[in-house]
């Protein structure tokens, strides 16, 4: 009788732990994915953009984290305005060939597979080349909610600079 009453004690304390266990489960994060097509696409503002740009939002920040993606497609000869990140930008070339340029430097070439990492508050620029378009995931993170700062834009000299 003693060995059934311990039985079922040590039974109901399982049980009781593995319950508490799942109620714990419940409260942890849950994994959540963002279908393909819930993000609609926009067109580049003339304000930040010279030529034809398609900004499509990849993800936002959510909770603690502040950083936030959008696939960026530049048509030939379209690029950004001047720019600069307060917590700096890392551009990853996805397809097609186009520049970028920090200012005083010289333009250089992406391509697909290249990682492009501009450091906090470095004034730059990129976009397509001149004959050919290109698309990057555009990476940046917040600081006091702001993830860039729009200046002038580029002109024509400056984007055609020593090609």
């Amino acid at each position: 009788m003693k060995y059934i009453i311990g039985t079922l004690i040590l039974t109901m304390s399982a049980f009781s732990h593995a319950e508490n266990a799942s109620s714990q489960r419940l409260e942890l994060p849950q994994i959540t994915v963002q279908q393909n097509g819930t993000q609609y696409p926009m067109t580049g503002l003339d304000k930040y953009f010279t030529g034809k740009v398609r900004v499509e939002p990849s993800f936002q920040a959510h909770g603690e984290a502040k950083a936030a993606g959008a696939m960026v497609t530049f048509e030939p000869g379209a690029r950004t305005n001047w720019h600069t990140h307060p917590v700096g930008q890392t551009l990853i070339v996805t397809s097609g060939m186009g520049w970028v340029n920090q200012w005083h430097g010289q333009p250089q070439v992406i391509k697909p597979g290249d990682v492009v990492h501009i450091p906090a508050n470095v004034k730059h620029w990129h976009g397509a080349t001149d004959k050919t378009a290109m698309m990057h995931l555009a990476i940046q993170e917040s600081k006091n909610g702001k993830v860039v700062d729009w200046l002038e834009p580029v002109t024509d000299k400056q984007y055609l600079k020593k090609q």
